[in-house]
């Protein structure tokens, strides 16, 4: 994979930190690490065909990734001084033998391509996704109030994705003059990358009187995706050296024009332990 497109932490998904505490007119600073098992939703394009060739569109199976986690790795990260603020977040995520379904075949007879259904094909493809996401923001602090805050922030975020795709169909498909077929089994890989402005909000409630609070955060944005957006909601409760969050996380991209990632998005619950110094 070369860097898409999910231990405790998660201010989570606030990503890159969000839900800071006001800072003092010094900087602070906050370390992250969180584990998020998301749900895995969307379409892969892995076309357009060459002419004479063909390539498959595949549909992911969003429930069956929750058990099929090779490997993880999610940290955020900010500075703050005064009302100004710098974060990051990095997620890296490698996922196996997720079921998916080859819905259709562009076949390319030379005069541009031709779609053909093949869902009711298909009798147990399997897709592997590795993707990466990382988002640098700065921001600033709108309100600072003791029972409510909100950042306004902004700047990029990268998404890297490796997707393979093992198909196993009942049956060839052929193109509708027959002069060209695509394998009942095969295999196939592609990789893209996604660079994109984002601008969002985010920040957290005070529940009650004591140490119990709601970290939210939401951004949307576009450039290598057409959208691209995430949100996020969550309870949490504060200690003398930072907080413990429990919270869902949604990121969704949207492409489309025969590139790699049609739809994708990754949703689900996370647990983190925010430190702060």
């Amino acid at each position: 994979m070369k860097t898409a497109a999910l231990a405790c932490a998660l201010a989570l998904l606030a990503p890159a930190g969000a839900g800071a505490q006001p800072a003092a007119d010094r900087w602070t600073y906050s370390v992250m690490p969180y584990l998020w098992l998301p749900g895995v939703d969307g379409s892969l394009r892995y076309g357009p065909p060459a002419a004479g060739g063909a390539s498959p569109n595949v549909s992911v199976d969003s429930d069956t990734f929750l058990g099929s986690l090779d490997f993880a790795f999610m940290l955020s990260g900010e500075a703050r001084k005064g009302r100004w603020l710098v974060a990051t977040d990095f997620i890296h995520l490698d996922l196996s033998s997720g079921s998916s379904t080859v819905r259709s075949v562009d076949f390319n007879p030379g005069s541009g391509s031709v779609n053909v259904a093949s869902t009711a094909l298909d009798t147990g493809s399997q897709t592997r996704l590795a993707g990466t996401a990382w988002t640098l923001v700065g921001g600033y602090a709108a309100v600072q109030e003791p029972r409510f805050s909100i950042d306004v922030i902004g700047g990029l975020r990268y998404f890297g994705l490796d997707a393979t795709t093992d198909w196993q169909l009942a049956a060839a498909v052929s193109a509708p003059a027959g002069a060209q077929t695509f394998a009942r089994a095969g295999s196939i890989t592609r990789s893209g990358e996604l660079w994109d402005a984002i601008v969002g909000v985010r920040g957290r409630v005070k529940l009650g009187e004591g140490r119990w609070f709601m970290p939210y955060h939401l951004d949307a944005g576009a450039g290598g995706s057409r959208l691209t957006w995430q949100g996020v909601l969550g309870i949490g409760h504060a200690f003398n050296w930072g907080e413990m969050i429990f919270a869902y996380r949604y990121l969704s991209y949207e492409q489309g024009d025969n590139q790699l990632v049609e739809k994708l998005s990754f949703g689900g619950f996370g647990l983190g332990v925010n430190f702060r110094f």
